[in-house]
């Protein structure tokens, strides 16, 4: 028995190191193939057949019968019967990053929730508060292919195992709203969502949540909070979402386009959606672009397209020709500003703008010519921070009121040189310090406007200076 048992040990080693050989030998030549392959250096424009958001504009039928008719829904019961492990797979194939802001790996977030079950229901929360100034892509999913986002609330909803989807939508977005809960309506008389899914044995509900306005309820715990009727404040993490959410069950919060994409991303394979962009930034990306272009707009492109294309080509280029253009805020208001020298070599994605010391932000791109008093700018977006302020941390709510009164001394030139320092330093001790990101995103815009546009400030200081003495010297020979 023993010498029996001896053999068959050794036959199962053996066994294990063919196959572990097996298995070397296979990662070798996959790696040599990545090796040989060329690295993609081309980015953009995207092929209409590409696109994900086929009714961005609005040109065609918003409601059941035309999102049909463009491809939504198709298949969605054979994703759903595939099983979580399956959807959560695609998405980490495909290299997805959360759309709203932060860019975290969505497979792997949404992978947070599949824990052992412990009597708690869970629930999915979209974030489509979207108060981001320059920003305004998901407005357009849900006013023009609201069946896409709820269609992406199912699969993602089965990827985690929730019960529920929670849209949180901005109050002032009213005809959105309208139109997102007539296509809900239509997705539950088709028996597309609610009890048995699609026919997969699978119940989801989908549901709608109007908030009023407040900026900081995009931050996903203030978010959460207001959904249960208390005060948009962001909470402490820990606890996070996922083990404590809204109605202290297991949460996910993802941002209106990461959830509308993943139906196509399933339908069309993660390998499909990586192949475009660089490493580490995949996809397709709705870009915003705002400000001082010809043809203000939204669109679908490639990520890691270059910035100076992207406006060149959507936007019939800045008002004035490229020369007249002074700065870029590549990312909503929070990102730091670059100037026009750096904007020539950027891409539009995660790591090119942080290397340029920015951020692609939501990719809302507010375009800012010569004739901008960029100064000025920058103040006005601090005194929306200010109003914006929660109040809960002190570096945010007392920090960010010294910003603006300062920033708008700045703009008069009624400063000291000495203080263009003290207000960076003041920056760089807010961010960081609260709970929630508001306080960076006050602090960013400040830093991108000293870090490339001091001068700037300087010669308004002086200048202010000159004046003052003019007058003073005018009022002595008066007296």
């Amino acid at each position: 028995m023993r010498a029996l048992m001896s053999s068959q040990r050794i036959r199962w080693v053996l066994q294990r190191t063919e196959l572990s050989m097996r298995s070397h030998r296979c990662q070798s030549s996959s790696t040599q193939t990545s090796a040989n392959t060329p690295q993609k250096t081309k980015f953009g424009p995207l092929e209409d057949s590409d696109r994900i958001f086929t009714n961005l504009y609005g040109r065609h039928d918003w409601k059941l019968s035309g999102a049909m008719r463009r491809g939504d829904w198709f298949k969605t019961k054979e994703i759903l019967l595939k099983g979580h492990e399956w959807i959560i797979n695609e998405m980490k194939t495909s290299g997805l990053r959360g759309r709203g802001g932060a860019g975290f790996p969505t497979g792997l977030k949404w992978s947070f929730m599949n824990k052992p079950a412990d009597g708690r229901p869970k629930y999915l929360v979209v974030n489509a508060d979207e108060g981001e100034p320059g920003t305004c892509k998901d407005r357009e999913i849900m006013r023009h292919d609201p069946h896409k986002l709820i269609e992406g609330c199912l699969v993602a909803g089965r990827a985690m195992g929730a019960v529920a989807a929670y849209i949180y939508i901005r109050g002032e977005f009213y005809n959105e709203a309208s139109n997102l809960q007539l296509a809900i309506r239509e997705a539950y008389e088709a028996g597309l969502i609610g009890r048995n899914a699609c026919q997969s044995g699978y119940d989801f509900d989908v549901y709608v949540h109007r908030g009023a306005g407040a900026y900081i309820c995009g931050e996903e715990t203030a978010l959460i909070e207001s959904i249960e009727g208390k005060q948009g404040k962001p909470r402490l993490k820990p606890p996070f979402p996922a083990d404590i959410g809204v109605f202290g069950c297991p949460t996910t919060v993802s941002n209106v386009e990461t959830v509308a994409v993943a139906p196509t991303i399933c339908r069309r394979g993660g390998s499909w959606f990586v192949s475009f962009g660089r490493t580490r930034n995949s996809g397709t990306k709705l870009f915003n672009i705002s400000g001082h272009v010809n043809n203000p707009c939204t669109v679908e492109e490639e990520m890691s397209i270059p910035l100076k294309d992207l406006i060149e080509r959507h936007c019939g280029g800045v008002i004035g020709g490229w020369d007249n253009l002074l700065g870029v805020i590549p990312g909503g208001s929070s990102t730091p500003i670059i100037p026009k020298k750096v904007c020539e070599e950027v891409l539009m994605d995660f790591d090119s703008l942080l290397a340029a010391q920015s951020g692609l932000g939501t990719a809302a791109l507010i375009v800012m010519n010569r004739q901008t008093d960029v100064v000025k700018a920058i103040a006005r977006l601090l005194t929306f921070y200010k109003h914006e302020s929660c109040g809960q941390c002190t570096p945010c709510r007392e920090g960010v009121g010294w910003l603006n009164k300062i920033m708008w001394r700045f703009v008069k030139g009624n400063a000291s040189t000495q203080e263009i320092d003290m207000i960076y330093e003041m920056s760089k001790q807010i961010e960081g310090h609260t709970i929630c990101a508001l306080g960076d995103a006050a602090a960013w815009p400040v830093q991108g406007l000293i870090r490339h546009f001091r001068p700037e400030i300087e010669a308004r200081i002086e200048a202010y200076a000159q004046t003052q003495h003019h007058v003073r010297k005018a009022t002595a020979s008066v007296s």
